[in-house]
């Protein structure tokens, strides 16, 4: 769960991109004080993410599954699955293996990965994600809002593992297009 400082869905978005930054540092994902500062820093306007140029370099460094590794049948992802309302743009794709596409199916990233093992996001893809998920929520006029008002919109309902706390699936639980 994210700190008392996490209090809507801006600052869970800034929250999970600091952990981001501070695990590509060499910090880790677990140093609280660097991520509170780069959390600081990003809400504050001091630091940005970034840019998609940046993250298009990264993500063809390999030719490989942005999730496993596995450089065998590879196709595109939507990160937030078409089905769910995201957008067919770059920005929202990665390159996946067939099997983990297949597996993730139209779950969106971190309903697939889990809360347990949302720390385990490969970078590009959260990265892009959290940046896709921002406008989203930026359009939808959401980003100031806390789970009070996000839950009842939720289509997770009785599978929310948190209901009524911020947590990842409050970044996702509302782009449910089916």
């Amino acid at each position: 769960m994210p700190p008392a400082a996490v209090r809507t869905i801006r600052d869970l978005i800034y929250w999970q991109y600091a952990k981001i930054i501070s695990n590509s540092a060499g910090e880790g994902k677990e140093n609280y004080a660097f991520i509170m500062n780069r959390f600081k820093a990003l809400k504050e306007g001091e630091i940005e993410w970034s840019s998609a140029i940046r993250e298009y370099v990264k993500e063809r460094e390999v030719d490989s599954c942005i999730y496993c590794g596995s450089m065998e049948q590879l196709t595109t992802d939507h990160i937030l699955p078409r089905a769910r309302g995201g957008p067919d743009m770059a920005d929202n794709a990665v390159r996946v293996c067939k099997s983990c596409n297949s597996s993730k199916g139209s779950r969106r990233l971190y309903e697939w990965y889990g809360l347990e093992e949302r720390n385990d996001l490969p970078r590009v893809a959260e990265g892009k994600y959290l940046k896709l998920l921002y406008s989203l929520h930026g359009e939808g006029g959401t980003l100031d809002s806390t789970p009070k008002s996000l839950c009842p919109r939720c289509d997770l309902g009785k599978r929310c593992p948190v209901p009524g706390k911020l947590s990842v699936y409050c970044l996702e639980g509302t782009f449910t297009k089916i």
